[in-house]
């Protein structure tokens, strides 16, 4: 379970090794939106040449639109690399385009919504192969695509993700990027919001930005506690075969509730102070 990916453009090979020991749970290699055209065959070999070995943490790479002239030069590159863990799909908008990528690279697939259209298709791209590992929001694309001013306007389609994440079985989506990287402040706020909506981790740009993102979706201590209870309850519940769970408290509690109970406690022990 992972809180933090770490963006590094493709086309910067200096900062590779660097990301991967920031601290991020995961870096994103990115042949997409960070590398101009002409220096896309570049980012390629030399994204290519870092996989060809096997990294300390995950390293997914964000391949170029998939109805594009460059998605095919960048599936060869990196397919069967030992370094890679995952790609990124950018702007998917039917099942289709994520099935055709899932024939082509033996990968965990991560496909990214960012246009109206892949909007309305976010739970058949969700469940379109069991390579599929997580569901994403790209919102500056979005926020172009729909002619939304603020986050206000985003709250729909970040429920909608979420939504749809859940019902093809995935775990929570992440947050998309913070694209100001001094504001440390509206960084978190921006997380207290994605959080209260059912997102869980996000995407950096920067390592600076990292603390700021684990401890917006650290569990505080007293979630911890209320989930260690629960689980408690519930596991003397089924000792005792009922069905029913009252925590000390007098509280009811449904044994659906376990399952994000017992998220709680394994993200506090993995991000434990």
């Amino acid at each position: 379970m992972l809180l933090t990916w770490l963006y590094v453009p493709g086309d910067r090979p200096d900062r590779f090794a660097k990301a991967v020991a920031s601290g991020a749970d995961a870096v994103i290699l990115d042949l997409e939106d960070a590398v101009v055209a002409g220096r896309k065959a570049y980012a390629r070999e030399a994204v290519a040449e870092f996989l060809a070995e096997e990294q300390p943490v995950p390293v997914q790479v964000r391949v170029n639109e998939l109805t594009g002239p460059d998605v095919d030069a960048d599936l060869t590159a990196v397919a069967g690399r030992p370094g890679l863990a995952g790609l990124r799909l950018p702007k998917v908008e039917s099942a289709a385009t994520v099935v055709s990528v899932a024939g082509r690279v033996d990968v965990p697939l991560h496909p990214l919504v960012e246009s109206a259209l892949g909007l309305e298709a976010a739970y058949a791209v969700a469940s379109a192969h069991p390579a599929v590992a997580s569901l994403g929001l790209g919102e500056a694309d979005l926020r172009s695509d729909l002619g939304v001013g603020d986050d206000a306007g985003l709250a729909w389609a970040r429920g909608r993700v979420v939504v749809a994440a859940r019902a093809a079985g995935l775990g929570p989506p992440a947050m998309s990027v913070f694209a100001d990287v001094v504001d440390a402040d509206g960084l978190a706020a921006s997380c207290a919001v994605g959080r209260r909506l059912g997102f869980l981790g996000r995407s950096a740009i920067h390592p600076r930005q990292l603390p700021v993102i684990v401890e917006a979706f650290r569990p505080a201590e007293r979630e911890v506690a209320r989930a260690v209870e629960l689980l408690a309850a519930v596991a003397e519940a089924q000792r005792r075969d009922s069905g029913t769970v009252v925590l000390p408290d007098g509280r009811f509690a449904d044994r659906a509730m376990v399952a994000a109970a017992q998220r709680v406690v394994d993200l506090s022990a993995r991000y434990a102070s």
